[in-house]
């Protein structure tokens, strides 16, 4: 497969992700961008990977969780829309659009680590050993990312409840 190939077929799936990650159009777009510069010179040992794509999305989360941006951007802006970037998204119907707009300012709050493993897990679809991978640490770091990540929503969508006295977890 030629790099035009797999950019061809990887973008739109590559820029829901990293909208998912940053909740920023612009960013995310930004961040492919730079990944795809960096992927094209590097095209010819990327190519020989066992799962390409899964080396270009960990560019892409290696990105998103630099230092050097995360010095630059102290917030994270959300969309009421992550998934505008190439496709539909599949709303949950369950969840209000005052309940999203919350859970996306909780998510944007997380540590980019736990961010990153939320996002692979739920939107991704991908097992722990994948996302270990992409994130380059061991599948028990990816198990406690997520375990410490949905602890805190869980306690902030709690105390969120119970300070407005709604009976909703």
């Amino acid at each position: 497969m030629t790099f035009d190939e797999f950019a061809a077929a990887r973008l739109p799936a590559l820029l829901r992700y990293a909208v998912m990650l940053t909740g920023d159009r612009d960013r995310a777009q930004d961040i492919v961008q730079d990944v795809l510069i960096r992927a094209h010179s590097r095209w010819w040992r990327i190519r020989r990977a066992d799962r390409p794509d899964l080396y270009v999305k960990r560019m892409v989360t290696n990105e998103f969780i630099s230092a050097r941006r995360r010095r630059a951007l102290r917030t994270v802006p959300l969309d009421a829309d992550p998934g505008s970037a190439g496709g539909p998204v599949h709303p949950d119907h369950a969840v209000t659009g005052t309940d999203t707009d919350d859970l996306w300012r909780r998510l944007a709050e997380l540590p980019r680590q736990q961010r990153a493993v939320l996002v692979l897990r739920y939107y991704e679809g991908l097992p722990d050993a994948e996302i270990a991978d992409v994130l380059g640490c061991a599948s028990g770091t990816v198990r406690g990312y997520a375990s410490r990540a949905l602890a805190t929503l869980r306690l902030e969508l709690t105390e969120s409840s119970v300070a407005t006295g709604g009976d909703k977890p």
